[in-house]
């Protein structure tokens, strides 16, 4: 049974070796060039997914390719392992988060493992492990002491349920982003990151990543939002208080006929008038529930209400009614709009709503709009008209003039408005990195000294999931003397959001190990950036936006010289499966449908879409058992060949068969030809020979490398090498070289072994070397070994397929044709016909046009 391909021995057989030789892990001492390579890290809930199998297998092809190809490559993991699951684990399980955190980081290890992953586990941590909170900690207090970190009064995302806030970012419909229950906003003191005095920055350096995808770059500068245009105040009658406005569009103040607010401006309550005060609050209580989002999209219904006051159009003097509008954001601009109906389609279909004026300011040419007839806002150029002394010009030279005319009036100023909002890092929970700030009646707000860095979570803690954080109910914790004065003082409750550990955590593996400051300077300088980073879309205005920021602000304290923490993106594809599902028993798992049948009740089973595998559509594929039917290679070699990495990839079972079959084809074509096969130290000797076998061994090399090589066409590279296994079953081994035999058979190996390290390296071992794969490093091709001396020619009658014949590639067209009349099989085609005419494709095919 020595020749038979038993997956579970083969690949405990290597795993173990690497894990006890340590293979995977390097230093920057190394003196080949770096390259850094990471998955976006896991949160430890206990079991991996195809998810993880599909991510982790992608940038294992990488670094092990990397690595034959000579670099020192930096390959951790680690565990993103602070949030909301642990404390609900803990409510249900009755354990401390903590334990049920390192339990699972233990199991999913081992389930890593398994599929035999190049990491350095060397530098493994936990977000949650004391040390990193101290140096989290400590760089909050130097981003503290710079004014990168603040406190303020701000009405936040507020999620019940988890008795927590959330960032923008986290809200999805209207609804919590981890529990899926409805958000309101809620004012709070919060802590702040200045992320906005990056802003430029962020925006300017996205058109420098060249290997990131258009559409991450897109979302985040959609989501920093930069415009140029006019901050103009509004006074409201009968009243000192002013509207601060922003617009992009100064060219169309004169046709101002209402203001609309976002429910959250501050203004909202002084504005509203005891007769609208009971509409206004059922209004803004309604909004507070929609999503920020949908709020802004143009299906959105426009709502609004009045508040019973009035403002005054600072150029016509005019009295303009003040609306809250459920399409106005405070997130963005000055959360107040000068409502323009004539020429803003939301505004337009605002006021048709509510019988508001339409004033025309721009004309466009060859046409006089009528404000009661128009159907639609005019949103294109044209020129100026109801607009006092502005008349006659064109909308974009008004643009300039009314702007610098509310300037030198004091009336407004121009301005640079972004949509990005500064990172509200508060959270009302306990399991995550408490911030290092202690309050004193006498001395204010005092950071905690670094010499009693960390601040530990207490381990005694009672969670409830009620009464928000425990932390804030815990008197020994909140108990502290005051560092400044030494009085009795109150310690604070909340702790980071947990986007603050993932924020620089690729930084950390550069020196995991350094016990004094967060990064080793030369380390880090080392390796940073990190050269290719893979993850999903869905962060790309959430982590990847806030690591970009984090690493400039690591750079301005000095820890590090890099500026961004990315080279490369790539944003991988979810796994999807048709899911299954009963009227009456709701969704299914496959083993519950017999004969597209529900085994409970026996009535048809309706199929679902194909999305993304999920629990809740219990369309799931435990990679375990898969694993363990088929082994960590075949799980691997599935993943990356189904479909290209950035593509969403749909289960296949027999997919999963069709691989497996493949390896050990693979495996059969090595053993079944071992004592065919020339020496391998004579393969060098080839150069200059030619064979089919040959020439198709270097062009696999040449197209694979290529396929791998940063354009990570894995799956038509694991084609073109199932291509070279089946022309190596189909050469006559009796005729053919066995050192040529050799190189293909080696060359399928080295070729496959980033993507099926087990077998590969077992067969590497059976076909006579000691050391591994890597340190033979990557084939290389040989040009001359890709030249053609002959071709295949299709012969074509009257546009049918009807021989094929091979000729010598400098063979003239004459020669060409009259070989191709000659051809038995086509002769019979064209017998008793008249020939009309032949088409040649140089190096491709020959039609012969008869009639008769």
């Amino acid at each position: 049974m020595e020749n038979q391909y038993i997956s579970s021995e083969i690949e405990e057989k290597w795993q173990g070796l690497w894990d006890k030789n340590e293979s995977f892990k390097v230093d920057e001492l190394d003196e080949r060039q770096k390259y850094y390579l990471l998955e976006m890290f896991p949160y430890p809930s206990g079991r991996i997914h195809m998810g993880h199998v599909r991510n982790y297998a992608i940038g294992d092809v990488v670094a092990r390719f990397k690595r034959l190809q000579g670099f020192n490559v930096l390959h951790p993991m680690g565990w993103d392992a602070f949030g909301m699951p642990a404390e609900n684990a803990a409510i249900e399980h009755g354990t401390h988060p903590g334990k049920w955190t390192y339990e699972n980081i233990d199991s999913m290890r081992v389930q890593l493992k398994r599929i035999g992953l190049s990491y350095d586990w060397s530098r493994e941590f936990a977000t949650c492990d004391v040390e990193y909170s101290r140096w989290e900690q400590l760089i909050f207090l130097r981003m503290l002491e710079k004014g990168l970190a603040y406190k303020k009064t701000s009405n936040v995302n507020w999620c019940n349920d988890c008795q927590t806030v959330l960032a923008n970012e986290q809200v999805e419909d209207g609804c919590c982003w981890r529990c899926n229950n409805l958000v309101a906003q809620k004012e709070l003191d919060q802590w702040f990151f200045r992320i906005t005095q990056y802003a430029d920055e962020l925006l300017d350096e996205t058109d420098n990543l060249k290997g990131w995808p258009e559409k991450v770059l897109a979302m985040q500068r959609n989501w920093i939002g930069k415009s140029y245009g006019c901050e103009i105040d509004f006074v409201v009658k009968d009243s000192v208080e002013k509207v601060k406005v922003f617009t992009t569009r100064p060219d169309t103040l004169f046709g101002a006929t209402f203001m609309s607010l976002a429910p959250e401006h501050p203004l909202v309550n002084s504005l509203v008038s005891e007769e609208q005060r009971i509409e206004v609050e059922v209004f803004v209580a309604e909004v507070s529930r929609q999503d920020k989002i949908d709020r802004t999209s143009g299906e959105l219904e426009k709502k609004g209400v009045f508040t019973g006051s009035y403002c005054i159009n600072p150029l016509t003097g005019n009295e303009i009614p003040v609306f809250l509008a459920n399409f106005v954001l405070m997130d963005y601009g000055t959360g107040a709009v000068m409502a323009v109906p004539a020429h803003d389609q939301r505004d337009f279909e605002f006021a048709r709503k509510y019988q508001l004026s339409v004033q025309v300011v721009i004309q466009p040419e060859a046409e006089t709009l009528d404000p009661d007839k128009m159907q639609e806002a005019m949103t294109g150029t044209g020129t100026l008209v109801n607009s006092g002394r502005f008349d006659g010009l064109s909308n974009e030279d008004a643009k300039e003039k009314i702007a610098s005319f509310l300037d030198d009036n004091k009336q407004g100023c121009k301005s640079i408005n972004y949509r990005l909002r500064d990172w509200g890092v508060s959270r009302q929970r306990y399991w995550g990195t408490p911030i290092p700030i202690i309050y004193c009646d006498s001395c204010g707000t005092v950071p905690v000294p670094e010499k009693d860095l960390p601040v530990k979570l207490p381990m005694d803690v009672e969670i409830t999931g009620e009464g928000g954080s425990p932390l804030a109910r815990h008197q020994d914790f909140l108990a502290v003397d005051c560092p400044c004065c030494g009085a009795p003082a109150r310690r604070e409750s909340d702790t980071f959001d947990t986007f603050v550990e993932s924020s620089w955590y690729f930084a950390r593996f550069a020196s995991p190990q350094h016990e004094l400051a967060p990064l080793d300077r030369k380390a880090a300088n080392y390796w940073l950036p990190v050269d290719q980073y893979i993850g999903g879309i869905e962060h790309a205005v959430m982590h990847l936006l806030y690591a970009r920021f984090f690493t400039k602000v690591l750079r301005d304290l000095g820890l590090v010289d890099a500026s961004e923490p990315f080279t490369n993106l790539l944003t991988q594809g979810m796994v999807c499966k048709e899911s299954q599902r009963c009227v009456d028993h709701g969704w299914l798992y496959p083993e519950q449908v017999i004969d597209g049948k529900c085994s409970e009740c026996d009535k048809p089973v309706e199929l679902g879409r194909t999305e993304k595998m999920s629990k809740s559509k219990k369309n799931v594929v435990d990679p375990n058992e898969l694993i363990k039917r088929y082994g960590a290679d075949t799980a691997r070699l599935f993943s990356l060949f189904a479909a290209p990495p950035e593509k969403d990839l749909e289960w296949n079972e027999k997919g999963v068969e069709g691989c497996y079959r493949f390896l050990g084809r693979t495996w059969r074509a090595v053993h079944d030809n071992l004592d065919k096969l020339g020496s391998s130290s004579d393969i060098a000797s080839l150069a200059g020979t030619t064979s089919d076998l040959r020439r198709k061994t270097h062009q696999t090399i040449k197209k694979v490398s290529a396929d791998v090589d940063g354009r990570f066409h894995f799956n038509t590279a694991i084609a073109s090498v199932m291509e070279l296994v089946n022309a190596i079953y189909a050469c006559d081994k009796e005729q053919e070289q066995p050192l040529v035999l050799r190189e293909a058979i080696e060359s399928v190996v080295r070729l496959l072994s980033p993507f099926v390290p087990h077998i590969c390296e077992e067969l590497w071992e059976r076909l006579g070397y000691e050391g591994g794969i890597e340190k033979q490093g990557w084939p290389t091709w040989d040009d001359a070994a890709l030249v053609t001396t002959e071709i295949e020619i299709v012969v074509q009658v009257n546009g049918k397929v009807r021989s094929k014949i091979k000729v010598a590639v400098d063979t003239d067209k004459e020669t060409l044709e009259k070989l191709a009349l000659s051809e038995q099989n086509v002769v019979r085609f064209i017998e008793g016909k008249q020939v009309r005419k032949m088409i040649s494709v140089p190096g491709r095919l020959i039609n012969i046009v008869v009639s008769g």
